[in-house]
């Protein structure tokens, strides 16, 4: 897969964002998606999604995402990046969820009271991670 040059764009009704290529950060805001405005903010060392002005996305450093499509209990994509990555999600708080990391567990995880997820992911240039995150 290939780093988003629009920083953010949808793909089979599904979002791609990001761009840990660019040395300086762009943003891109009011990226109209299923009636959601969604800003992006991205470049090596950070990559941030936000949706109607709330957080949704960040990884440092910055990540290339596909196919990211989250829901009141699933949220999943395909992330790549040049070197080892923090996500952090925005989910509900206080609620436990699965996590999987190429279809390995990673166990339960449960947010904070701001609702923030934390997982590590392994990166490697030109490598793909599927992340999927149940809520139980």
């Amino acid at each position: 897969m290939a780093v988003v040059t629009e920083l953010i764009k949808e793909e089979n009704g599904a979002l791609s964002f990001g761009n840990y290529e660019l040395v300086s950060k762009t943003k891109l805001d009011g990226f109209d998606f299923k009636g959601d405005k969604y800003k992006v903010k991205t470049f090596n060392e950070i990559t941030k999604l936000e949706k109607n002005g709330s957080f949704v996305y960040e990884s440092v450093p910055g990540t290339v995402v596909h196919n990211f499509r989250a829901s009141d209990s699933l949220v999943e994509f395909e992330v790549e990046g040049k070197e080892d990555s923090q996500i952090t999600l925005e989910l509900e708080a206080g609620q436990e969820y699965v996590t999987m990391i190429d279809g390995n567990s990673t166990g339960a995880m449960k947010t904070n009271l701001g609702g923030k997820l934390n997982l590590s992911v392994e990166l490697n240039p030109g490598q793909v991670s599927s992340i999927k995150i149940e809520k139980r």
